[in-house]
C-alpha cells in the first residue's frame, strides 16, 4: 500500500497530487528553454550552456523543499494538517505507516486485514485531526487507533469463528529460505504453539505483550499508548509471559 493511496482515501479531492512531491519534474522550465532557443538563434549556445545549471539548480532547491518537508517536527506537522495542509498529514502518513502497519500484522497476523486497518487508521486519524490536543505523541496517537481498530477486527474474527492465515505466512513471507529445513519445521510448529497461545491471552495482555516483546516499545511508549503507568505495563507482560510458559509446558514444550 503507497501513502499516496492512503491520502487518496482520505481526500478524494485531489489531496494524494499534493503529496505526490516527485511530480515536481520542472517540465514548465524546460519547454520555457526551448522557447528561447527557437525565438534566439544567436543566443542557443549560451542558452545550452546555461540550461544544465538552471536545471541543476532547480533539482537543488526542489531537494532542499523536499528535507525541508520531512524535516519538519511531527508537532508542527500535525498542527499544520490542522490547518488544513494535506501535504503535512502526508508527510506523517509516509513517516508512520511501515509503523502501524507492522503493529497492525503483530495483533491480527493476517496481511490483508493489517492493510485494511492501516488504511483506515490514517483516515480516521485525517477525519478526526481536530480532536488531537497534542497532550501525546502523533505516533502514539495514530497508533492507539490502529490498536483499537487491531481489537475491533479480532472481535469480529471470533464472532464469525474465522482463523487467521498461517502466522508464517503473515509475518515470515519475506524471509530467505532456509538451509535447515527440519530447524525451519521445529520453528515453524512453536510459531503456530505461541500464537494459539497469545490468542487465549485477554486483549489487555494479548496488545500490551505485542506492544513491547515483538515490535520492541519501551514500558513507557507502550503505556503512553495503553494509557496506564510503566508498572501496569511491566506487570503485564510478565503475566502474559507467565501464562505463554504454562501453556507450552502443557503443549509438552
Amino acid at each position: 500500500m503507497q501513502s499516496k493511496n492512503v491520502v487518496k482515501a482520505v481526500d478524494g479531492r485531489g489531496a494524494a497530487d499534493a503529496l505526490d512531491l516527485d511530480t515536481m519534474d520542472g517540465s514548465s522550465d524546460e519547454a520555457s528553454d526551448d522557447k528561447e532557443l527557437i525565438s534566439s538563434p544567436r543566443a542557443s549556445a549560451a542558452a545550452r550552456r546555461q540550461r544544465p545549471a538552471r536545471q541543476q539548480s532547480e533539482h537543488q532547491r526542489q531537494s532542499s523543499e523536499r528535507l525541508s518537508v520531512d524535516w519538519r517536527g511531527d508537532d508542527r506537522l500535525m498542527l499544520e494538517a490542522q490547518r488544513g495542509d494535506v501535504e503535512a498529514f502526508g508527510v506523517l502518513v509516509r513517516r508512520y505507516q511501515q509503523r502501524i502497519h507492522r503493529v497492525s500484522l503483530h495483533m491480527l497476523r493476517d496481511a490483508a486485514e493489517a492493510e485494511d486497518v492501516t488504511q483506515d487508521t490514517f483516515v480516521r486519524a485525517y477525519r478526526a485531526l481536530a480532536c488531537f490536543d497534542g497532550r501525546s505523541q502523533a505516533f502514539t496517537w495514530l497508533c492507539r487507533i490502529a490498536i483499537n481498530l487491531s481489537l475491533n477486527a479480532l472481535r469480529a474474527r471470533k464472532n464469525r469463528r474465522a482463523s487467521p492465515e498461517e502466522p508464517e505466512a503473515a509475518l515470515d513471507a519475506s524471509k530467505p529460505a532456509s538451509d535447515e529445513p527440519d530447524r525451519e519445521a521445529a520453528e515453524r510448529q512453536l510459531a503456530r504453539i505461541l500464537y494459539e497461545g497469545m490468542d487465549r491471552l485477554s486483549e489487555t495482555l494479548r496488545t500490551t505483550l505485542v506492544l513491547v516483546t515483538i515490535d520492541g516499545l519501551s514500558h513507557a511508549e507502550a503505556g503512553d499508548i495503553l494509557g496506564c503507568p510503566e508498572g501496569t505495563v511491566a506487570w503485564r507482560v510478565f503475566e502474559a509471559r507467565r501464562k505463554l510458559r504454562e501453556f507450552l509446558t502443557e503443549r509438552g514444550y
